[in-house]
């Protein structure tokens, strides 16, 4: 796991090797083991080290082989990486290191582009051919590792974090009112492979970016989960029971020790009860909670508890109080790539702080309710005919109808058009997702999910230096899980087949709960300092420069923050506000 930065000239120039360099000194929290450099001909890479996997300096980045005429940086895991070592050598390929980003270079040479195809992990990465002058840029299929660029006619540049692209400067950093649109009433997400400015985007996940010597570029996208019922005869819940258990012993995969961040709900509860299965003893687990508000509780320790006593972890109960979580507020949007309004961002952000001192790398649970349907807006879709699935699905999820967003931006930031309903009618008119609900889930597994929780996992963890792998976004169980039919992913109010796989293993008292999230109860309800503090960034000189809100709209949420919710529950004036915070701290 580690940064990356890098420019191709696109004009036959000379690549600005500062301006690289200061996009990989702004990745430093991501990789603050080593950092390297390289520059050839029209190219320059740049790499921050988080050292998981080889720990000597042979797996230093940018690796050069110059054997094959390659040079590549590379974020991320191959967790098959042994496997294709093996494989590599049996066709003669002699190794200097045992890192896996030597076998990506191998597998690039082996198998040039198609080399994503046997990759079995996490990954973003860019490959230079030192004799065609061919740049290679990647993503992993599920998005779990970002990659975000930004172009002009002269050159590309790319980096692992939108602020690092920042810091190598000359960024349009104006409003993509698309992304806006999109922002306000796609629950927040904006799709790849625009971002909330206008100049830069993130190569969306399952993409493979070749840009040629001569300033072609070409996309292909090489994975898609099918949402068809194309498998006959499997006994679901000991085939989710299966794949689970090999995705889980996948990420074990490291030459440091690995942990699980324990929350006390079903997903991370039955990591850790696969672990202990496999023979795992002495596991690391960590939970989080936080001081109580609103009449809401702040912590799942009960449960976590329960499950670390079940299995004998060395577990680390994390209590915040407030007079943290205001200041890594400001910390946490920072470390966001992205505007992020998921009130647990401070905890993971808090967690990952706490964590790091622990271990390098975690599991974690993060991606099991839109592998699995674990969400309330799933069965309201289960009855609906599939010509009218978008609409019902827009009912369910979206914050904001686009009508509305007349009253809540200024009119030079609005659009004529919907262009978060066209974006989600295109997704559900594509070819299969035969039900409504496959079709939710199709466009959740592939857009939501990149877009918010994995990069929320992401950026928050790597803030500190540490590794998260998410075992429920192997691809290979995310393939099962989409050809599993819906029904039995409803059952149990949601994620009924993993709840029956999970019987046996884990406490029945935990598969049985009410759901919970990671609670921040004090952003969930504004009041006192955090209220103060959306305050005073909505009325700051830079909001009422940019005057992107109806100032009698931003007066009705601050006059009743705790009144106004979106479809889903959760804050209005939180939305508005967190925008507003992370254009003035990246001091756009």
């Amino acid at each position: 796991m580690c940064g990356l930065s890098g420019e191709v000239r696109l004009d036959g120039g000379v690549p600005d090797v500062a301006a690289v360099a200061r996009m990989a000194a702004a990745l430093e929290p991501r990789g603050p083991d080593g950092a390297g450099s390289w520059s050839a001909g029209r190219v320059a890479l740049a790499h921050r080290r988080l050292k998981i996997i080889d720990l000597s300096e042979r797996g230093a980045q940018p690796m050069v082989d110059g054997a094959l005429g390659l040079t590549g940086v590379f974020n991320g895991c191959l967790y098959n990486y042994r496997e294709l070592r093996a494989l590599l050598r049996d066709e003669g390929y002699a190794f200097f290191s045992t890192s896996d980003t030597e076998v990506l270079l191998k597998a690039y040479h082996r198998w040039g582009r198609d080399c994503v195809d046997h990759f079995k992990g996490m990954f973003a990465f860019a490959v230079v051919e030192r004799d065609t002058g061919t740049v290679v840029l990647a993503r992993d299929r599920l998005g779990i590792k970002p990659l975000y660029v930004t172009r002009d006619a002269r050159r590309l540049r790319f980096a692992s974090t939108l602020p690092a692209l920042l810091a190598g400067g000359g960024v349009d950093t104006s409003l993509d009112l698309v992304a806006l649109h999109r922002y306000m009433t796609f629950h927040s997400v904006v799709p790849a492979p625009r971002t909330i400015l206008a100049g830069v985007e993130k190569l969306p996940p399952a993409t493979v970016r070749t840009i040629t010597a001569d300033g072609r570029i070409e996309d292909r996208c090489y994975w898609r989960p099918d949402f068809t019922r194309s498998l006959d005869g499997v006994e679901w819940v000991e085939a989710v029971r299966d794949a689970l258990r090999a995705a889980v012993a996948r990420r074990m995969v490291a030459d440091v020790p690995v942990g699980v961040l324990l929350s006390g709900g079903l997903d991370s509860s039955l990591i850790v009860a696969l672990l202990a299965e496999a023979g795992q003893r002495d596991l690391a687990t960590f939970s989080i909670g936080f001081t109580a508000a609103g009449g809401e509780s702040g912590d799942e320790f009960a449960y976590s508890d329960l499950v670390a006593d079940r299995f004998g972890t060395d577990h680390h109960q994390i209590r915040v109080d407030d007079a943290r979580l205001l200041p890594a507020l400001h910390g946490a949007v920072a470390a966001m790539s992205e505007p992020m309004v998921s009130h647990d961002v401070v905890a993971f952000y808090l967690l990952s702080q706490e964590v790091a001192q622990h271990v390098k790398v975690v599991q974690s649970g993060q991606g099991a309710d839109e592998v699995f349907a674990g969400y309330s807006w799933y069965p309201p879709l289960a009855d609906v005919p599939r010509a009218e699935a978008a609409d019902a699905y827009a009912r369910v999820f979206f914050d904001a109808p686009h009508d509305e967003l007349a009253s809540l931006l200024n009119p030079a930031y609005l659009l004529e058009r919907d262009a978060a309903g066209e974006f989600v009618r295109s997704h559900f008119a594509e070819p299969g997702a035969a039900t409504a609900v496959d079709a939710a889930l199709r466009l959740d597994t592939t857009v939501m999910l990149v877009d918010d929780p994995v990069k929320r996992v992401d950026n928050m963890t790597m803030a500190w230096g540490l590794e998260a792998r998410t075992p429920f976004l192997d691809h290979e169980l995310v393939e099962l899980a989409a050809a599993c039919p819906p029904e039995l992913k409803l059952a149990s109010d949601g994620k009924g087949v993993l709840k029956d796989a999970a019987r046996g293993l884990v406490p029945d008292a935990v598969i049985d709960r009410t759901k919970g999230y990671f609670p921040v109860p004090a952003i969930r309800h504004l009041s006192g300092p955090y209220l103060e503090l959306v305050r005073d960034a909505l009325t700051d000189p830079a909001a009422k420069a940019r005057g992107l809100y109806r100032p009698e709209h931003v007066d009705r949420l601050l006059a009743a923050p705790d009144e106004h919710r979106t479809t889903l529950g959760a804050s209005r004036l939180w939305q508005v506000a967190l925008l507003e915070l992370w254009l003035q701290s990246h001091g756009v």
